[in-house]
């Protein structure tokens, strides 16, 4: 079983360095604060099924995929979920261990789970037999050095830039007497005596530790868990590499680290030597789930059926709409955007709303005013091919550089080391203002960003053929309002690192300002319009595209309306008059959920930088419906769904199908799955405790003073302090689509096609506004109105 001490031949080396190439694709990114965008957590896993994906977890990491028991036995008490759920799940379940009629599945919901037990590393054995926390050493050490290697602009030093990351640790490490003084003598010469690269190490370390090649990718899966979010950071690190056709080792480098960790202790205490056999050889077992973890899926399943049993009685067909709108507003599929929708078209009967992603089909690069940068504001699966700027004239744009300069050297002067301490006190009394203007929520406004504009030389067919596409993905190709509105979203928060979590996802983690002021000034130019007309669309002379911005917190949406013509001037009071109405039901329709919130203290929460939850972001999402409005208007769906307008009859050739399927149901599966994942796993894939949060690096949080990353949602972006306020559910996508051009889609994209037969994702078909088949993980459509 285990390999000796010996030269490790060719083919164990590949083998082992395949293990730790696994392992790392095991791991999920983690975006850093700037631009948060939500990750599937489970994106290592989509090609598992969930009880053996919740095998895995519980090997590496100890943790529960699902939803306590517990839960699940008051859910069934209550009668939320039926004996037909139930009935209908265990059917479902292709696992020989389920149980073998409903009869027993009840009775074995009332039996305690059995908690799940991660395999220990060597350091929790040292841990044992020493009494010191050799895990805590490790991450606390590592965790320093981490913050200095992958800062962003925070710290004043890195250690050895340039330098792979692995190089950089050894030579840090060798000068590091953190380890020596709490017990572990001669750590610093067993760096300097550790191979000169990550690969040799890793293969040194296995060869040491005896993990065979069956026992080495969950034995590594393992020790990057062990690392948090440092991991995951070194992860989206490679992705970044990818998407722009490299690599980057670095996720190996930290897999290196860890394992010169391990041999060192085992050098240290040689008789941890037959305790962590056992375990190598429990690393080398198939991950099988047990019957347990099939029950608890069953279980999880029986819910989701719940949810869209409700969902689909709501479901009653399509509704009539107007002849010509008064007005059109185009939202991002967010699912704060439906509660706001539905308010708009309460107050406004004669309106009409999309729903279509929210960086409106323009992939964009965009250059800031005063600013060298360039930020993507699209899909973080996409990849720019047009440009904008909100840069002014030379003139006025130096002056805004110097005025940015300024800003950012007056605040790295307040965040550095020697002045961060005295700051407040060197500032005097006029500082203290600050901070009281601050505290009652008057302090300074977002400066102005300028305005957005393509920086892209198009012909006037590009303009037109750009506009075609996105009108037609968005279903706007006839009956166009005098007014049509393209509403981007953001969040007015303060004082709160994961800001840009509250963001577009669709743009990146940015607001989604840039892209409908750039699509608004595109669709109006008379170029563009008299391109469009050779792709058979006509937009009427008196049509106007005005961008705005739904500020998700307060519910109030500004219009960029200053290039409008006088003719619509009575449009838009009118559409402002409609939106500030639509915005106070929002409020108050989102209030009760919010610990202690009164709706006309909405705003003032915003503003309030000890709000711990301004807002609950996407928290409850639970479906993903792509239909004609038609099928969905005036149904109260709760602020859980994500809404995309689609309509098959304008999708001859399933192109826009195939779009929505490939790009905005993966985004929502991973917004989905990210929420699933800080709910149920938050120890390894949630945010922590934002009362205790540092900001590292300015990549990321710590709880405390050091040690871990972490990545995923904070804990009360999830719970409301006695219950979880997301509830744990896969995502329901539904497509108001023929069976047969969404099988033929997936068959043409089988890493879509992985999440549905895996179970990571639903799939339910819709006709006419009803339900009408149920997709069934690797056997097809089975017809079934709900």
């Amino acid at each position: 079983m285990f390999l000796n001490h010996a030269t490790i031949t060719a083919d164990h080396a590949a083998a082992l360095l395949e293990a730790a190439t696994e392992a790392a694709r095991a791991i999920p990114p983690a975006f850093p604060l700037s631009a948060t965008v939500a990750v599937n957590p489970f994106l290592g896993q989509s090609g598992e099924d969930l009880p053996t994906a919740a095998a895995r977890l519980a090997r590496v990491a100890g943790l529960s995929l699902t939803r306590p028991r517990a839960e699940f036995a008051r859910l069934i008490a209550a009668g939320e979920i039926s004996d037909d759920d139930l009935a209908a799940a265990l059917i479902a379940s292709p696992s020989v261990l389920k149980p073998v009629d409903l009869a027993t599945l009840k009775l074995r919901v009332n039996a305690p789970a059995p908690a799940p037990e991660m395999l220990p590393t060597l350091a929790d054995l040292a841990a044992r037999r020493t009494g010191i926390d050799w895990p805590e050493v490790i991450a606390r050490t590592i965790g320093l050095w981490a913050a200095g290697r992958f800062d962003q602009g925070q710290a004043l030093w890195t250690p050895a830039p340039g330098a792979s990351a692995f190089a950089a640790w050894r030579e840090w490490a060798t000068h590091d007497l953190t380890p020596e003084i709490a017990g572990l003598k001669g750590f610093c010469a067993h760096v300097a005596a550790a191979p000169d690269t990550a690969e040799r190490a890793i293969l040194r370390a296995a060869e040491r530790l005896s993990l065979t090649p069956d026992a080495a990718p969950t034995a590594f899966h393992r020790l990057l868990v062990d690392l948090g979010g440092w991991a995951q950071h070194a992860r989206w690190l490679s992705w970044q590499a990818e998407q722009a056709g490299g690599s980057d080792g670095t996720l190996i480098d930290l897999l290196a680290i860890r394992l010169i960790w391990e041999e060192a202790l085992l050098a240290h205490l040689p008789e941890l030597a037959d305790p962590f056999a056992a375990v190598a050889m429990a690393h080398a077992l198939p991950l099988e789930p047990s019957a347990d973890l099939v029950l608890d899926t069953i279980l999880q399943d029986a819910a989701e059926r719940a949810y869209q049993r409700g969902l689909a009685a709501r479901l009653s067909g399509p509704r009539a709409v107007s002849q010509r709108p008064a007005l059109q507003a185009a939202f991002c599929i967010d699912v704060r955007s439906e509660t706001f929708r539905r308010a708009l078209e309460d107050v406004a009967p004669d309106a009409e709303t999309l729903g279509f992603a929210g960086f409106f089909g323009l992939p964009l690069d965009h250059r800031a005013k005063a600013s060298d940068q360039t930020e993507a504001h699209l899909p973080v699966l996409l990849r720019p091919a047009l440009s904008a700027t909100s840069q002014a004239g030379p003139r006025d744009e130096e002056d805004a550089r110097i005025s940015a300069r300024a800003v950012r050297a007056w605040g790295r002067f307040r965040q550095a080391a020697v002045s961060s301490f005295a700051f407040v006190e060197a500032a005097g009394p006029l500082y203290g203002v600050k901070l009281l203007k601050s505290a009652l929520g008057h302090g300074q406004a977002h400066p102005d960003m300028g305005t957005p504009r393509l920086a892209t030389a198009l012909e006037p067919a590009q303009k037109g053929q750009i506009a075609a596409t996105v009108l037609r993905a968005m279903g706007l190709v006839a009956g166009h309002a005098r007014l049509v509105l393209l509403v981007g979203h953001g969040a007015n928060v303060t004082n709160n690192p994961h800001e840009s979590a509250y963001h577009c996802g669709a743009c990146g983690g940015r607001t989604g300002e840039v892209s409908a002021r750039v699509l608004a000034g595109l669709l109006n130019d008379p170029d563009t319009r008299a391109a469009l007309a050779e792709h058979g669309i006509a937009l009427p002379a008196d049509t106007q595209f005005v961008a705005g911005l739904h500020d998700t917190t307060t519910d109030a949406v500004t219009l960029f309306a200053a290039e409008a013509p006088p003719s619509h001037a009575a449009d838009l009071a009118r559409a402002a008059d409609w939106l500030a109405q639509a915005g106070l039901r929002a409020r108050a329709e989102r209030a009760p959920r919010l610990p202690g919130a009164r709706p006309e203290a909405i705003a003032a929460r915003a503003a309030n930088w000890a709000e711990t939850r301004p807002e609950w972001g996407l928290a409850g999402c639970a479906a993903f419906i792509a239909a004609p409005r038609s099928a969905t208007r005036g149904l109260d769906l709760g602020g859980r769904s994500f809404l995309h307008s689609y309509d098959r009859a304008l999708d001859p050739d399933f192109k826009v199908l195939e779009l929505i399927l490939t790009a905005p149901v993966v985004v929502a599966s991973w917004i989905s799955l990210q929420y699933y994942g800080s709910t149920v796993a938050a120890p390894l894939f949630g945010g922590g405790n934002k009362l205790i949060h540092n900001v590292t690096g300015g990549i990321g949080v710590v709880e405390g003073n050091g040690g871990r990353l972490r990545p995923g949602l904070p804990w009360q972006a999830v719970h409301d302090g006695t219950r979880p306020a997301h509830e744990a559910l896969r995502l329901t996508v539904m497509l108001d689509a023929p069976t047969e051009a969404i099988s033929d889609i997936l068959a043409r994209h089988p890493g879509v096609a992985q999440l549905f037969d895996n179970g990571w994702l639903h799939l339910i078909a819709l006709e006419d506004g009803r339900v009408s088949a149920r997709y069934r993980p690797g056997a097809g459509w089975r017809p079934e109105p709900l």
